[in-house]
């Protein structure tokens, strides 16, 4: 689970446990221009509320969760992704929806809800996907 107004930027180094699939240096959205903690540790592990100083007051999501739900890459260029996402509050589901992402576009084949939202679930899927390169799979078997 990500922070819901962190909006990763680079990938730094990664393993698939990490909520986005890699650690990621970015942008703080809830304070933009705002100094970011050290490390992005809430910003890339999400709950945050009353650690970061940026953490906004108010009823919003505390995390970003994401998961693949499909994964088709047979026989067509450019392997298709359904993303699951649920944005969470006290650990409970605040939010949710599923996003389909293409590879070969590069984007969603509609719009998530909110910008920050669309960048986190492009990130994990880059991270998904960089990793299934490294593992040898390739995108046209």
């Amino acid at each position: 689970m990500s922070c819901p107004y962190f909006y990763p930027v680079e990938a730094r180094s990664g393993s698939p446990m990490l909520p986005l699939g890699e650690l990621w240096a970015g942008e703080c959205m809830a304070a933009p221009g705002a100094a970011q903690p050290q490390g992005h540790t809430c910003c890339n592990m999400g709950y945050a509320r009353g650690l970061c100083q940026n953490f906004p007051d108010g009823d919003g999501p505390d995390a970003a969760r994401f998961t693949i739900s499909s994964f088709n890459n047979s026989r067509h260029a450019g392997a298709a992704l359904g993303i699951q996402y649920v944005l969470e509050r006290d650990h409970l589901p605040f939010a949710h929806g599923r996003l389909d992402y293409s590879s070969q576009a590069g984007g969603f084949a509609q719009a998530p809800p909110s910008g920050t939202l669309a960048r986190q679930a492009q990130a994990y899927a880059e991270s998904f996907l960089r990793r299934k390169k490294e593992s040898g799979w390739k995108e046209n078997q």
